[in-house]
């Protein structure tokens, strides 16, 4: 499994999933769907749009990865995920297919959600792709709208070194009949984008250039925006997700929403404000600047590449503590150096490392981090570092959690 051991799990083609969608009678084709690719936000973007459609009133399927503490995160309609008994009944009926097929664990959990979202005729689905895109397994869908969040650097050992090389395996899931909507224009990836949607002759909208943002003052803890596209009529937003990256995404999420409308989709403003004011409670998101506990005070954060890790800093600066405690672990294929410089040195850290194969041993963490001029103790699990972070924590400090999903995951 790629969540847990990395490069070694990683299938480079779609004939196993191209394979189990015919041993399932196409699933794929029967089910209307938005296809999201991206770096950072892809999932926050999901989960929003999902929320909306619930609004609306469609049954919506939501396939996402990776999960925080239960597969069945990944595969949800209207919000309450797969039961297990239809995983076990997918599992076995699968087995000899399973058998012959060796698909990777991530190739079979996208031929399930679109086992389930077709046996369960749902109205539309929102798949957000694990990697990349061309040559991921969600991509055998034909969706009403492709939408493509922020592109950073983040598994250039698949994807490329460069945002330019990366932009073009995420422009891979852009399909002929079906808008592209791209969340954020960045200098380096916009060519690429315009180049992939004249070729198949479909039309391209940057949500940031067609819609302004502006943030109102708000209650503390609660996000208001402004927003209005190209001088058109005022929407005001009270997103329930926190965290001020949600800016980055909410043009896409805006200009999906106004794109789908267009195609004749009944999505009233009612439908947009009310579903962006409850994508926690409709859809079950967890780990986007979420806040564990109030007395001590502890935040968590799934950011985890060095664009994500900006953001929360970002953030971290917007919220008022004595003493900062950091409880931080990371997989070993990412740019730990990078990111650990980018971290503050009056924070106090405890190390850790989630309980997965592919986890950055906490020695070498702390080794790397005390180069970056970061100090703290290492702990053998993630429960030992948070229980301790919280033990020390005085009345006005805080704790954050994160530098990986799988750490956040741990503590939820």
């Amino acid at each position: 499994m790629f969540t847990r051991i990395g490069a070694a799990a990683f299938k480079k083609d779609l004939g196993n999933t191209l394979e189990l969608c015919r041993i399932l009678n196409n699933p794929e084709k029967r089910f209307k769907s938005i296809h999201i690719a991206g770096t950072n936000g892809k999932g926050s973007t999901s989960h929003m749009l999902a929320s909306i459609l619930q609004q609306a009133g469609y049954k919506t399927g939501l396939y996402t990865s990776p999960h925080l503490r239960d597969f069945r995160e990944r595969i949800r309609i209207d919000g309450t995920m797969i039961s297990e008994q239809e995983v076990i009944q997918f599992t076995d009926r699968m087995e000899d297919a399973i058998a012959r097929v060796q698909p990777s664990f991530f190739e079979l959990g996208v031929a399930m959600a679109f086992d389930h979202f077709a046996r369960h005729k749902v109205d539309i689905a929102v798949i957000e792709t694990g990697m990349g895109g061309r040559l991921d397994s969600t991509n055998v869908i034909q969706p009403e709208l492709s939408l493509i969040t922020s592109i950073g650097l983040d598994h250039m050992e698949f994807l490329g070194t460069d945002l330019a090389t990366i932009a073009g395996e995420k422009a891979g899931i852009i399909k002929k009949g079906s808008p592209v909507v791209i969340s954020w224009k960045q200098e380096e990836t916009e060519n690429v984008f315009r180049k992939k949607a004249e070729e198949l002759d479909v039309p391209l909208f940057f949500a940031s250039d067609n819609w302004v943002l502006e943030k109102l003052p708000g209650q503390k803890g609660k996000t208001r925006y402004r927003a209005q596209r190209n001088g058109g009529p005022e929407l005001i937003l009270e997103p329930d997700l926190p965290g001020s990256y949600q800016r980055f995404n909410l043009p896409g999420v805006l200009e999906a929403w106004y794109q789908l409308k267009k195609q004749g989709w009944n999505l009233d403003e009612g439908a947009l404000l009310d579903g962006l004011s409850s994508v926690q409670e409709q859809t079950g998101l967890m780990g986007r600047w979420q806040t564990l506990s109030r007395v001590p005070h502890v935040i968590c954060d799934v950011g985890h590449n060095e664009d994500g890790i900006r953001e929360v800093l970002a953030m971290l600066e917007q919220e008022e503590y004595a003493q900062l405690h950091f409880v931080i672990g990371m997989v070993s294929d990412k740019e730990t150096e990078k990111i650990l410089n980018l971290l503050p040195h009056n924070a106090l850290y405890y190390f850790c490392q989630a309980s997965i194969p592919r986890a950055l041993p906490v020695e070498v963490l702390q080794e790397r981090a005390l180069a970056a001029g970061l100090h703290g103790e290492a702990f053998a699990t993630v429960k030992e570092a948070y229980e301790t972070a919280k033990s020390r924590c005085a009345n006005k400090d805080l704790v954050f959690v994160g530098g990986s999903t799988f750490v956040v995951a741990e503590v939820v």
